[in-house]
């Protein structure tokens, strides 16, 4: 056992549930057989409490965890949330909702980044039962709920498929992903498999590639995770399949631009200091949008769709724009 795992505070096991509870810092973790319950003590030394659906709640751990605390603030819900410093993380009830914050029963706590991850690891394996995926959508999963029951970490390790070069360049990953055991998902039945046809010089055959991006969406297995597609220098083009809701509210550290590739998604964009409702997008086939540095946003896809995410994944970026070196908005007219 290495010495962040050794970090990782856990509870003997519930003798009725079968779960452990887990404490970092002052912030104390438990489920029951439907619901996460996160307690901290205020800053005036009052003990409080807030209480999540444990389906939504595992569902919003996984992306934590899988994205390595992604760019910015990761809002369970309004209440519970980790704000990436690169470095460190902060873990926080109440720091961004105005109201709890006015009445001074917030809290935020800063930890470095192993030992957050470690122990929301293994708050995320034993939470799991056997059948459930935090990463799939509703229709494709298990039930989150219940007493403890097996695990699922094939799931919830999933590891990335890395292209060296562009996928189905030779020596690289095949282009039908059904060799690696993806099937094309129920949803995207009707998505053309045809690629595109090329006439690349001769000599340059394994130089000049293309593939059909629709196609390879299409056998997508797991929803809101964007994935890297295109990586020049600090731009990273990101496509993901959308179902139902983003199980977080994202709070950006940076601007992020969105190209909606197909069907539609709804956006509720509030600002990200205090939750205050800021708009509300709808995207169409075809729509561009962009979240400036100051919101937070939540999708919702009425129909599993594809959506193309645009990052500046500079990581001297966040500070620019603390600077006032770097804008907070894509445009200024």
């Amino acid at each position: 056992m290495n010495a962040v795992t050794e970090q990782v505070i856990m509870s003997e096991a519930d003798p009725v549930t079968g779960y452990h509870a887990f404490t970092l810092g002052s912030f104390h973790f438990r489920r029951d057989e439907y619901f996460a319950h996160i307690s901290w003590t205020t800053r005036d030394g009052r003990p409080l409490s807030h209480s999540m659906d444990v389906g939504a709640f595992l569902k919003a751990l996984m992306r934590d965890v899988a994205w390595g605390f992604f760019y910015g603030g990761v809002n369970f819900d309004e209440v519970i949330g980790t704000v990436n410093h690169y470095n460190s993380v902060d873990l926080h009830a109440g720091a961004f909702n105005a109201t709890l914050k006015e009445a001074g029963v917030d809290l935020l706590e800063n930890f470095p980044t192993d030992q957050i991850r470690v122990t929301f690891e293994h708050m995320l394996d034993d939470w799991t039962n056997e059948g459930f995926d935090p990463f799939a959508a509703p229709q494709e999963t298990g039930n989150p709920y219940g007493r403890k029951n097996g695990h699922n970490r094939p799931a919830i390790t999933r590891a990335r498929e890395l292209a060296t070069r562009c996928v189905g360049l030779k020596g690289d990953l095949p282009l039908r992903s059904d060799e690696r055991g993806a099937p094309i998902n129920r949803a995207f039945a009707d998505v053309p498999q045809d690629e595109p046809e090329l006439h690349p010089e001769p000599g340059f055959e394994d130089e000049v590639h293309a593939f059909n991006l629709f196609a390879f969406l299409s056998r997508s297995q797991v929803t809101w995770n964007p994935s890297f597609t295109s990586v020049v220098k600090h731009s990273y083009m990101c496509p993901t399949t959308e179902e139902h809701m983003l199980p977080i509210l994202h709070s950006n550290d940076r601007v992020e631009w969105f190209f909606q590739m197909s069907d539609e998604i709804h956006w509720d964009c509030a600002d990200k200091s205090t939750g205050k409702p800021l708009a509300r997008v709808i995207m169409k086939a075809g729509d561009m949008a962009a979240m400036p540095a100051y919101c937070r946003h939540q999708g919702f896809s009425p129909k599993r769709s594809m959506l193309l995410v645009w990052e500046n994944g500079s990581p001297k970026l966040v500070y620019e724009i603390q600077n006032g070196d770097a804008p907070e908005v894509p445009v200024s007219f």
